[in-house]
């Protein structure tokens, strides 16, 4: 019974671990710029989804869950750190295979690129100061709000009659705050929630969502193969534990969305 036993477990152990393709050559079905390597742009200054280690390692929730779905293609995985306002160009110029960058799926972005299934679910919501005439989002009128360049958040802080001001990453914006220059900062609330904490700031978050969204990685249209690939991946990934071991411990939940958005297909 005890052979039996540890043959099962031996069993379950190596089908989890097994790749979705079985060697190198099996990868070259894939649409890559190098075949057996999975180039990724990552920013590497959006906590906690990407970020430097105390030891000067990309990590975060992003970087983690994207190894592992390399580990599983068989891939060798190469992050390309891109400027946020500059991965969708990269992406239509073939300088990298696709993006892992916390990116919200929309039905905008969805007729330019090709996102996963949603890999983690989230929403906007607001930074404020522990004193503040912000309550809500209906509070945003007129008030000097911080967004990143490019991001759904500065469109939503437009929508709400706010006065945006553009930063190139959400830390700036948030140490902008902290330092009495404007009057709000909307970003992920996962990342708001790293970031107060990490910072040691005091500030706070409205308990409104302004949106609740789902995100996904980024592919130019053209590589059903590499999403279905990746899409697989991240499925079995949630599916055995694994998705929930990575991203837990930096979080303190499992973030993944309970119905994930669907890749829609492709022309």
């Amino acid at each position: 019974m005890k052979i039996k036993h540890f043959l099962s477990i031996a069993t379950v152990l190596a089908a989890m671990s097994t790749p979705f393709f079985a060697n190198a050559a099996d990868s070259e079905k894939l649409e890559l710029l190098t075949p057996g390597k999975l180039s990724v742009a990552t920013e590497g200054t959006d906590p906690p989804f990407s970020m430097r280690s105390a030891n000067g390692q990309l990590d975060g929730l992003e970087i983690r869950v994207m190894k592992e779905v390399a580990r599983r293609l068989h891939l060798e995985y190469s992050p390309v750190i891109t400027k946020w306002d500059s991965i969708l160009v990269g992406l239509q110029a073939n300088q990298f295979d696709m993006s892992s960058a916390a990116m919200d799926i929309t039905p905008a972005r969805q007729k330019a690129i090709v996102f996963s299934d949603g890999w983690i679910e989230s929403g906007g919501r607001i930074i404020i100061p522990m004193k503040s005439d912000i309550k809500s989002a209906q509070d945003l009128k007129g008030k000097r709000i911080g967004a990143q360049v490019s991001s759904t958040y500065a469109q939503l802080a437009t929508d709400h009659g706010a006065t945006l001001k553009n930063y190139i990453d959400v830390t700036a914006a948030v140490q902008d705050l902290a330092n009495g220059n404007i009057d709000g900062v909307i970003n992920d609330s996962i990342g708001n929630a790293y970031l107060i904490k990490d910072m040691h700031l005091p500030l706070q978050q409205t308990p409104d969502y302004v949106s609740v969204i789902q995100k996904g990685f980024a592919f130019k249209k053209g590589k059903p193969n590499l999403v279905a690939a990746v899409n697989k991946a991240l499925a079995d990934m949630k599916a055995d534990g694994t998705y929930a071991k990575l991203v837990t411990p930096i979080v303190g939940f499992d973030p993944a969305p309970k119905d994930p958005v669907r890749t829609l297909p492709q022309p």
